[in-house]
């Protein structure tokens, strides 16, 4: 897979988003509404974490060729900034290059480390520390086994439903894989904290904004877990805004 970047109208941006684990690229289809209506291009393909041989290669060979095809209806490159939700953030870094992808943003994402697996990365992040202070703080609502309770208190509850229908199981392999590139892309990266997560706290968010991207200053949004189904027009509102600043030198 190789790099590429063509002349595209700078108005006109291709979000490629990556789902996070148990999710498929349905869960985003509020989002991509808003981010159509605004006159963007989108794609969110399911990625193949539910099948046992799934490799890293597969996952990132599944947005080149959504890409693609979406490239093969418009004139000129496409202007790719990629959206990561949750472990989602383990894939998208490894799509940078051969997207050709400007910036990255990562919403309540779990950034990897090299040679750190998905498991590892609860540890290495301090996960369930965070988790145990904010459900004393809350009375156990963080962490709670109920996902209407940890990932969907804010979601309409028939769209909580229909989401939790929809869920896909996550390959223990690639939840195993150490992450393969030996440092993460010299791309920008923006990250979005959801600051009333009750799976992810937002401390570790901050944490990991700042320690793995350097992102000392991240993006708030008043939502849980699942942003792109409790404030779907807000975070294409911030997408929009994320892809259209202007990058470092």
């Amino acid at each position: 897979m190789t790099s590429r970047r063509g002349p595209r109208p700078p108005s006109v941006t291709t979000f490629v988003i990556v789902h996070g684990s148990g999710d498929g690229g349905w869960a985003w289809h509020l989002v991509q509404r808003a981010l159509r209506g605004r006159g963007h291009e989108t794609v969110a393909p399911d990625l193949p974490t539910d099948t046992d041989d799934a490799t890293w290669d597969d996952c990132v060979q599944v947005l080149v060729d959504a890409v693609d095809a979406t490239a093969a209806r418009s004139s000129g490159g496409p202007d790719v900034v990629l959206v990561a939700h949750s472990a989602g953030s383990q894939v998208t870094p490894l799509a940078v290059g051969p997207l050709g992808a400007r910036l990255q943003v990562h919403v309540a994402g779990m950034v990897p480390r090299p040679g750190e697996s998905a498991y590892q990365w609860f540890d290495a992040a301090g996960w369930a520390e965070s988790v145990a202070a904010a459900a004393r703080a809350d009375g156990g609502l963080t962490g709670s086994d109920d996902p209407l309770v940890a990932f969907y208190h804010d979601v309409p509850a028939e769209l909580a439903h229909e989401a939790m229908a929809r869920e896909r199981p996550t390959a223990d392999r690639l939840a195993r894989a150490p992450w393969p590139l030996p440092a993460l892309p010299d791309v920008p990266a923006r990250y979005v904290v959801t600051t009333r997560d009750r799976f992810m706290p937002p401390a570790v968010q901050r944490r990991v904004a700042q320690e793995r991207l350097g992102v000392t200053d991240p993006e708030e949004l008043a939502s849980g877990h699942c942003p792109h189904l409790s404030r779907p027009e807000e975070l294409a509102g911030v997408l929009e805004r994320l892809a259209g600043q202007p990058m470092p030198a």
